[in-house]
């Protein structure tokens, strides 16, 4: 058994998980995933005593980026059953670990989605096919139903996009950003003031790293240790964000207009919540802006959603 991955599961957690899941193996192999960031995610490939094999998920949470009141585990689990049946590729949910019993750490296991995430074309034109095919899949993310019982697993995201406001005050990485404390103050000042809509079904953190393609069509969307619930606004603000950054503003006008169209309705408020989600990148710029360009569409991408706030009396 090999085993070339960072931070990988024991052998014996592994053996732990296939036993719960009562697969007769005559053998197995750990690997990483790409596009790990936060979490110790890792695919392992098991050959069954029949002679098939099968590729299972073994994701684990970080104990550095537990978040307090917020289980990841229970949250993913609940949301990858809660997208079983209703449209939106995603790993098949196969165990759920409250306590890390069996891995080590708390954790889940699903099933294996072949994909990789998109790499930003040569044709840069050809995002706004992306970008659409992104949309509509958010669309039917926010289609989602989920009952009261479902929220006590889900985070409320009407609240938890904007936890730098929480305390009341500018958070040193805001201080340090050009255009930390004007957001800061925006959002504070206009948040909860919006128009009221039905709570959706979310992401939390839909963007290019989390959508897993297999040629032209969306193969599972991933990572869903944040799902939540509240305004659809703040999905598309965030992914929005992401073509910003990528200079590529072309691609989120698509990427709105599209969602919309299939959505049905208008997204409100959306540039609150598009000055909501540019607070990410300020708590680690150096992580986000690879290269300048970067940083040059992040401030555009700022700046527009500061002129449409402003000019529309919010």
């Amino acid at each position: 058994m090999s085993a070339p991955a960072a931070n990988p599961p024991s052998a014996a957690a592994v053996v732990a998980v296939l036993d719960a899941l009562t697969l007769k193996f005559s053998d197995f192999s750990i690997h990483s995933l790409p596009s790990t960031f936060s979490n110790f995610t890792h695919m392992v490939h098991v050959e069954l005593a029949d002679g098939l094999s099968r590729r299972i998920v073994l994701r684990r949470y970080n104990p550095e980026n537990y978040e307090d009141g917020h289980d990841k585990q229970r949250c993913e689990y609940r949301a990858l059953q809660l997208l079983q049946g209703h449209g939106v590729p995603a790993p098949a949910p196969l165990l759920l670990d409250e306590t890390g019993e069996l891995l080590g750490l708390p954790g889940i296991v699903t099933g294996f989605v072949d994909g990789e995430p998109i790499q930003l074309p040569a044709d840069a034109s050809r995002w706004a096919e992306v970008a659409a095919t992104a949309a509509r899949m958010l669309a039917r993310i926010h289609q989602v139903p989920f009952s009261e019982s479902d929220k006590r697993y889900l985070m409320d995201d009407n609240v938890e996009v904007a936890w730098f406001i929480k305390d009341g005050k500018v958070p040193d990485y805001m201080r340090a950003d050009p255009d930390g404390e004007e957001v800061w103050h925006l959002v504070k000042d206009g948040w909860g003031r919006w128009t009221p809509v039905e709570p959706r079904f979310a992401h939390t953190d839909y963007w290019a790293g989390n959508i897993l393609w297999r040629g032209a069509e969306i193969s599972a969307v991933v990572d869903w240790e944040e799902a939540g619930y509240g305004h659809p606004a703040a999905d598309v603000a965030y992914a929005r964000m992401g073509y910003f950054i990528e200079g590529i503003p072309e691609a989120a006008e698509t990427f709105l207009r599209e969602y919309e169209a299939a959505a049905g309705w208008q997204l409100t408020d959306l540039a609150l919540f598009e000055l909501a989600a540019s607070v990410r990148p300020m708590t680690d710029p150096e992580g986000w802006f690879a290269h300048p360009y970067m940083e040059a569409g992040f401030r555009r991408f700022i700046e527009r959603a500061r002129e449409k706030l402003v000019s529309s009396g919010g």
